[in-house]
């Protein structure tokens, strides 16, 4: 054993060391000492699984209780081959196995995103003085693993049929002003009546259901002027909501928002992809499309047509038309001719259907 001095309390504080024989405790010792000269305090029992929970609770200060959970979902797969691991035993080459094996079930953004994680974790352990090296950041090649599913793009015949579909969904208006608007899901999901013009055909894009509200960039707070359809489209979800709103008497709860469940509260985002998916399995559309796709979808259109890049990174509030480009790639058309007016052309409302909606 190694005597490290005394406690607050007069109590002694030791080290110990165990082995089979007198050599290999030997060299355990030299190895205490050397971590010691260091100044590293490691802890036996304490393991990897241990140093990332503490890194979750205390080494992401300010993050959201969301973004701490993705975290930690991130890091379940890696938990579960090194977990147990005592931090101090634990080797590149555990760490290359572990990466090795989720590379198998899982896609490639998902491992770096892991690995990422890991390294982290380790770094705040590394800061606490509990070991003397990262060995997650000696692993500088991260293994591809599989295809991600590639994001979708509806084609026009297809984005007919979906509109069709959504006729019958509470689901109408959001599918029709996302299609047709270019907005984020968590924008529109996010949008009040108070930023909704239907007189003079606009909504006001200054919020999203981030953390504390705000848009995703300064260039996403903007106002869209609203295709015909989507203006009858939320001319309808009001009615529907105010016929909701008197269901639910005492079970409704105002936030004054477009979008909400049958008694006015928000939607989550996996209640609107279930409800989105059904829609799109109606539209026999198959029932692997997120909400996502209806902006890639419409900045294929607007491609499609002749809109330049530039003009559609101004309305899809991209920081730059960069950002269109490279999120956006395969949806562009290298064509180089605004919004509502081209979205008018594509899906302006049958004259029947402009008199029920009247």
């Amino acid at each position: 054993m190694v005597s490290l001095g005394f406690s607050a309390d007069g109590k002694r504080i030791r080290k110990k060391v165990s082995g089979q024989t007198k050599a290999e405790v030997r060299d355990k010792l030299k190895e205490l000492h050397s971590e010691l000269d260091a100044g590293v305090r490691t802890v036996s029992g304490y393991t990897v699984e241990k140093a990332v929970a503490d890194w979750l609770a205390d080494g992401l200060p300010g993050r959201t209780a969301k973004t701490v959970e993705v975290n930690r979902d991130s890091l379940r797969p890696l938990m579960a081959v090194i977990g147990k691991i005592p931090l101090k035993d634990l080797t590149v080459q555990d760490v290359r196995s572990a990466l090795a094996k989720m590379a198998t079930t899982h896609a490639t953004r998902t491992l770096q995103k892991a690995h990422n994680c890991l390294t982290r974790a380790i770094r705040h352990a590394e800061a606490q003085d509990l070991l003397r090296r990262n060995v997650s950041a000696l692993v500088t090649d991260t293994p591809q693993g599989r295809s991600g599913r590639p994001s979708q793009s509806l084609t026009l015949d297809q984005a007919g049929a979906l509109l069709e579909a959504a006729e019958k969904s509470r689901l109408h208006a959001f599918i029709v002003l996302c299609l047709l608007t270019g907005v984020r899901s968590e924008e529109a999901r996010a949008l009040t009546w108070e930023h909704v013009d239907l007189e003079a055909g606009t909504i006001m894009v200054w919020r999203s259901v981030r953390a504390h509200g705000d848009a995703k960039t300064n260039r996403s707070r903007r106002t869209l002027a609203l295709p015909e359809i989507a203006v009858d489209a939320l001319h309808a979800q009001k009615r529907r909501q105010a016929a909701e709103r008197e269901r639910a008497v005492d079970q409704w709860q105002e936030h004054g928002l477009v979008f909400t469940t049958s008694v006015g509260t928000p939607f989550e985002s996996h209640n609107l992809r279930r409800e989105f998916r059904k829609v799109t399995a109606a539209a026999g559309l198959g029932s692997r499309w997120v909400p996502k796709e209806l902006r890639t979808s419409f900045v294929s259109m607007m491609s499609y047509h002749g809109v330049p890049v530039e003009e559609i990174a101004r309305l899809a509030g991209h920081a730059s038309s960069r950002t269109t480009e490279v999120i956006y790639r395969r949806e562009l058309r290298p064509v180089i001719t605004t919004g509502a007016e081209v979205m008018d052309l594509i899906f302006r409302p049958k004259p029947e259907h402009r008199n029920r909606v009247s």
